[in-house]
């Protein structure tokens, strides 16, 4: 009984921290201050402050957790509202996002040798761009860490979204389907749902890119491992 009444605190808790997040968005609109990324320290500095383990908060963020299947199951309503143009857009959806698969690996791959990084924490650095559970799963089967991987996935999510905004005024104006491209292949789910927050046609491409991004990912990473290392 009493671990009910701690998920309950525990996704209210979360609920008042994302609002928080949704107001200080809406107040100062920038990349900077997206909900999940204000949402989360505060969610942080309250456990530390009042000395809550994690597993005592995961009671209730595991029931949040598991509304992340219904969530992505939802994104399937814009696919089908913008389903025509989007069928115009298989080409460059397609290029565009095996490219910025290939393209995240390598730099990760690339930035883990220079920076003398190897062993667990090498493997589970190379799938970041890919879903947490993609990127769990390809860690492990190379010899990485699944929970190291994921916190990775989380660095690329939040990371994509703080400098999205400023990356796409670098290389001139963008239109919805190159900021869904970008930001769906690079920070999967947290950025595609900046992405509809923006615009449903630029969220269902980036729900699109998130997708294959995700399988090209589990793909990729293993040939260059193989080639390379």
């Amino acid at each position: 009984m009493n671990e009910i009444w701690i998920g309950i605190a525990a996704v209210l808790g979360t609920i008042v921290c994302y609002q928080i997040g949704q107001f200080v968005h809406k107040k100062w609109p920038v990349s900077f201050t997206a909900p999940v990324i204000v949402a989360t320290p505060i969610v942080i500095i309250f456990l530390l402050s009042f000395d809550i383990p994690y597993e005592t908060y995961m009671i209730g963020g595991e029931w949040i957790n598991q509304l992340l299947g219904p969530a992505v199951v939802a994104l399937a309503y814009p696919l089908y509202q913008h389903w025509s143009t989007l069928k115009k857009l298989t080409v460059p959806l397609l290029s565009g996002t095996l490219v910025g698969a290939f393209v995240g690996v390598a730099s990760g791959m690339l930035l883990a040798v220079w920076a003398d990084v190897d062993g667990a924490i090498f493997y589970s650095l190379l799938p970041k761009n890919a879903t947490t559970a993609v990127a769990m799963d390809v860690a492990v089967s190379l010899g990485g860490v699944g929970s190291l991987a994921a916190v990775f996935v989380m660095i690329a999510g939040v990371g994509g979204v703080m400098i999205s905004s400023f990356v796409f005024k670098l290389f001139g104006p963008v239109d919805s389907i190159g900021r869904g491209i970008g930001i769906g292949s690079a920070s999967h789910a947290i950025g595609t749902a900046s992405a509809m927050e923006n615009s449903e046609l630029e969220g269902s491409i980036a729900t699109i890119a998130m997708v294959v991004s995700a399988v090209a990912v589990s793909i990729i990473v293993p040939l260059l491992v193989m080639v390379f290392m």
